[in-house]
């Protein structure tokens, strides 16, 4: 074999790796660009659509003008080379220019633009401007590749379009994977663009190198056109890539819904949904390859692979109902542990596929069918760019005409009909143009008619499986007990209205947002939030006059604001039209106000993108969006929001942040809990219930102190008695803390704020949720019989007393269940009345039957050690539930008695020190604690984790943390093993060791 054969043959093998690789990075900008603009612009629907459009035109402008210049240019692989060096050097200085950019842009340009249209002008100018340049060159690529390619090897073009078109596909889907897996977890955005970048710029070198066959020199002549020129079929061979790129976007917008649906709305399940359409694309590419050379009639196999794609879409739509039956399997078989979350998303992205791959698959046939014909006609290599943008022009119309057409006017099952009809329109059509082939044309017609009609009208998208959210628990909703009540197939979500039993929900997307039962029925945990983040601003910011409210949901949390008479503006932002639809036709007259009131405004658009256009300065935001596993929502939870917000909040303003601790991981939370941490002079945590927490937080000076002045609106206090807050008392028993005594204990955790650039929440919130991970560790720290908040807490923020509090059930708040038996404590060992032990356990009224008969009546002896034990079960209820003067009475009454009981010198050492506590006096803390911190101890483990949180506390009230430490260090096996609730203190007062 001659050398110049040789190089020939190594060619295609060598081209097909690094164009694999190409694609592998180039699928990674895609992502990652959006990310970054995203964060610019916004996450509306349209911003979705028009990044997407931005990217694309420029990929269709670089292969147009690939088209136009390459037959000029002698070397089209060094052209190539030199084409991927450019975007990786864009990549290696694209997050500095955009940094730079957008904080040029928010800090000078938005201020003084006159009028939000001028803003939105200006934001999409520089959003193009940023990945605009980069995307033409990007478009050039699979041209000048493929030119590069077909000069250098005579004959088997098409093998060679369809080898190229599968390898770079092949490669963007492992880049989607590996990019959304590893890379941004790892690096971050900014790293993963490196990454990017340093292949692009291996790939160029790569090219380079390659052994250029003589050939490749110059253009290889083409075959000579037909009479007169033109060369045949070319207008309608370019609408037909035009009009299949336009289809197939409609499919992957409509799959990408139903798919949420099953696989959750997660950025991670998108990137699956993804990578699942690329595939199809790349295996429909390899299928083709040898079969385009052999074919005597490349138009007539592109007219068949046309009408199969269309089949192949409207078979998805029986097919999807029975993917939610796979999924509830799956969710209810695995194990909520590391290796059953890899599962999951192996099965979820089988699921994906069996949805996308069959219709994807001729997708991916029918660019090199399209470019291999023009080869045919004579067209030349000029073909390859032609056909490549205007495929790419087709799938930008299709994206926008999708979103914001389609899925409003037609639904999801009449957006699958339509790009299907398209298809089968198409492949008609070219069947019935080739002489001699009518009978096939006719059949197909009457194939792809009957398949519509029965898609139509036979097939339907069940409304009881999509509402469920069944990648949640793993259940579907019952239709002979759950009724579905409305369904709008909205621009960003699906939303739902589902009645079950007696509460109304509404869903996004199948997960519940928010429900509520129907008045004098006991209210549901949504309810509870919705009705504290409405009514805590009257509390805390009582002078406010302009509130903005992020996430309008059922509009309840809008109705709560609104019931305060100061209040003057109430703007309510809300991202999806439908959500407001629904809320307005299932959830009056809980909302009445929302709708009704002259000074409520909603807003349909992205939160950040509704601030950044605005002026105005608010004294209340209230944050309520989705939860952060959602694609998109992370970004409402992270520093650069909380930097950017405080822009729209008054010197003294405030902002009220709702974060879900349900299925969510401690770790987690930090991330949230540093990001407000590090752009907010203070903050306090508020429990609305035992999975959603408000963050209340204050950009210059501290979170003021509730106001029971608010009590005086009769409008607020009817909204209140359904949660049982009548008075001052009620609503603090919600408060947790503040950012003194719990920003050091998220601190321990050694996580980093969550950010835009290192989106850890929105990556790692779909494994808690699959985990069901619960952040018990507040609730741990509220009931673990020990007061470390208090002790530790500002000393001037007022505390819930019990006595006062309103008597009844508060299911929703766990502590709460500790709230009578503290009041029953008190009142027994004060007076000794035997009534009020009906009131608590029985094993914790025989507790205090002994306490008072061995302190106080000195009617019974008991052993030392049971007396003891005794004491730390009543000690650690006495000192977190009751005031400091309250407990202060009982510990002098059971320290003052004259039984011979209370003489032994180990249950006077521990009265002494459950006193000590109760006043935080440090030094008695310590030196008590010693004492009973002996090594031999024969103490049970949660009384010397006691004596050891005591220790701990006092050092560190005295300033010396080191101590502390020591004391944790030479005592900690021995409270090994302590009750779980236990280990949340210990993190905390570990926390405080380094404040």
């Amino acid at each position: 074999m001659s050398n110049e054969s040789l190089k020939v043959r190594l060619l295609l093998p060598a081209v097909l790796v690094l164009f694999t690789a190409s694609g592998f990075a180039g699928l990674i900008y895609e992502s990652i660009w959006s990310h970054y603009l995203k964060l610019f612009l916004g996450h509306a629907a349209y911003a979705q659509t028009l990044v997407l459009a931005i990217f694309m035109g420029g990929m269709a402008l670089g292969a147009w003008a690939a088209s136009r210049v390459s037959a000029r240019w002698r070397d089209l692989l060094l052209a190539y080379a030199i084409v991927e060096a450019l975007i990786g050097f864009a990549a290696l200085a694209f997050h500095s220019i955009f940094v730079a950019a957008t904080a040029f842009a928010f800090d000078h340009v938005i201020p003084a633009l006159g009028s939000p249209a001028a803003v939105y002008v200006f934001k999409w100018a520089l959003a193009g401007a940023l990945i605009l340049p980069q995307s033409v060159l990007l478009g050039m690529t699979f041209p000048l590749l493929t030119g590069g390619v077909l000069r250098a090897r005579a004959g088997a073009s098409g093998y060679a379009i369809a080898m190229l078109y599968f390898t770079n596909s092949l490669g963007a889907a492992l880049g989607v994977l590996t990019s959304g897996f590893y890379l941004i977890a790892t690096v971050g955005l900014p790293g993963t663009l490196v990454a990017a970048a340093i292949l692009n710029l291996v790939v160029a070198v790569g090219v380079i190198l390659l052994p250029r066959p003589r050939g490749e020199q110059a253009p290889a002549a083409p075959p000579s056109p037909s009479a007169g020129g033109a060369v045949p079929q070319l207008r309608l061979l370019l609408a037909v890539a035009a009009l299949t790129g336009l289809s197939s976007f409609m499919y992957e917008i409509g799959w990408i819904r139903m798919l949420a649906l099953v696989l959750g709305g997660s950025t991670l399940a998108f990137e699956l949904m993804l990578s699942a359409f690329i595939l199809g694309l790349a295996f429909g590419g390899l299928w083709v390859r040898r079969r385009i050379d052999a074919a005597r009639d490349t138009v007539r196999l592109l007219g068949i692979v046309q009408v199969a794609m269309g089949l192949a879409a409207l078979a998805t739509l029986p097919v999807y109902g029975e993917v939610f039956q796979v999924m509830k399997f799956t969710v209810q078989a695995l194990a909520r542990t590391e290796g059953g979350y890899a599962l999951f998303n192996v099965i979820s992205h089988g699921i994906a596929m069996s949805i996308m791959f069959p219709a994807a698959f001729c997708a991916g046939m029918t660019l090199p069918l399209i470019t291999a014909s023009l080869l045919r006609a004579g067209a030349g290599e000029r073909a390859i760019g032609q056909v490549y943008a205007a495929n790419t022009a087709g799938a930008i119309v299709g994206v926008i005409v999708a979103v914001h057409l389609g899925l409003p006017l037609l639904g999801l099952k009449g957006l699958i009909v339509a790009g299907a009809a398209v298809d089968l329109a198409l492949g008609v059509a070219l069947l019935r143009l080739q002489p001699g082939r009518r009978l096939g044309g006719a059949i197909a017609a009457a194939v792809s008619l009957a398949a519509v009609g029965l898609a139509v009208f036979a097939v339907q998208l069940d409304a009881h499986r999509m509402a469920s959210g069944v990648f949640r628990l793993g259940t579907l909703l019952n239709p002979a007990r759950d009724k579905v009540l409305l369904q709008i197939d909205g621009k960003t979500a699906t939303v739902s209205v589902t009645a079950e039993g007696d509460a109304l929900s509404l869903r996004s997307n199948g997960k519940s947002d928010a429900a509520i039962r129907p008045l004098g029925k006991d209210p549901v945990h949504d309810e509870v939030t919705m009705t504290l983040l409405g009514a805590l601003p009257q509390f805390l910011a009582p002078q406010a006059k302009r509130v903005a409210n992020i996430g309008f949901g059922t509009g309840i949390s809008t109705h709560v604001l609104l019931a305060s008479d100061r209040f003057e503006v109430v703007d309510s932002v809300e991202i999806e039209p439908a959500i407001v639809t629904a809320a307005a036709a299932y959830f009056r007259p809980r909302n009445d106000r929302a709708f009704d009131d002259p000074r409520s405004h909603i807003h349909f658009d992205d939160a950040k993108t509704y601030f950044s256009a605005q002026h105005a300065r608010y004294d209340v935001i209230v944050s309520e969006p989705s939860n952060p596993w959602v694609s998109g929502v992370a970004t409402l939870f992270s520093t650069e929001f909380y930097r950017d917000i405080k822009r729209h909040l008054a010197d003294d303003g405030l902002l009220f942040q709702w974060v879900q601790i349900y299925e969510m991981s401690p770790e987690l939370l930090a991330t949230v809990v540093a990001a407000v941490h590090a752009n907010f002079a203070d903050y306090e945590l508020w429990l609305a219930n035992h999975g959603d927490m408000v963050i209340v937080a204050s950009p210059r000076g501290r979170v003021p102190r509730p106001d029971a002045a608010a009590l005086a609106n009769p409008r607020l206090r009817a909204e209140l008695e359904r949660i049982q807050i009548r008075n001052l008392d009620d609503l603090l028993f919600h408060r947790v803390a503040g950012r003194e005594a719990l920003g050091a204990f998220f601190a321990t955790f050694g996580v980093q704020a969550n950010s835009d650039f290192f989106p850890v929440l929105d990556l790692e919130a779909p494994r808690a949720r699959f985990m069901r991970l619960q952040t018990e560790d507040l609730s741990h720290l509220l009931a673990s019989g020990f007061p470390s908040l208090e002790l530790f807490d500002a000393p001037d923020r007022p505390r819930a007393d019990p006595l006062r509090m309103t008597p009844g059930s508060r299911f929703w708040l766990r502590p709460a269940s500790y709230v009578p038996q503290a009041v029953a404590v008190h009142e027994y060992l004060l007076s000794g009345n035997q009534a009020v032990l009906g009131k608590v356990p029985s094993s914790l009224s025989g507790e205090l039957v002994l306490l008072r008969a061995s302190l106080v009546e000195c009617r019974l002896r008991a052993p030392p050690a049971t007396l003891r034990d005794s004491l730390v079960e009543i000690g650690g209820l006495i000192n977190e539930r009751l005031t400091r003067p309250q407990r202060d009475r009982l510990w002098a009454l059971l320290r003052n008695g004259r039984c011979p009981d209370g003489a032994d010198k180990s249950v006077r050492d521990w009265l002494e020190l459950y006193a000590a506590i109760s006043s935080a006096d440090a030094p008695r803390m310590v030196r008590l604690s010693q004492a009973i911190l002996t090594p031999g101890s024969s103490a049970p483990r949660d009384v010397f984790s006691v004596a050891l949180a005591a220790n701990m506390s006092g050092q560190i009230l005295l300033r010396d943390p080191a101590a502390a430490m020591r004391a944790f260090n030479t005592y900690r096996t021995f409270v090994t093993g302590a009750a779980p609730g236990w280990q949340p203190v210990f993190r905390f007062l570990i926390g405080q060791t380094s404040r």
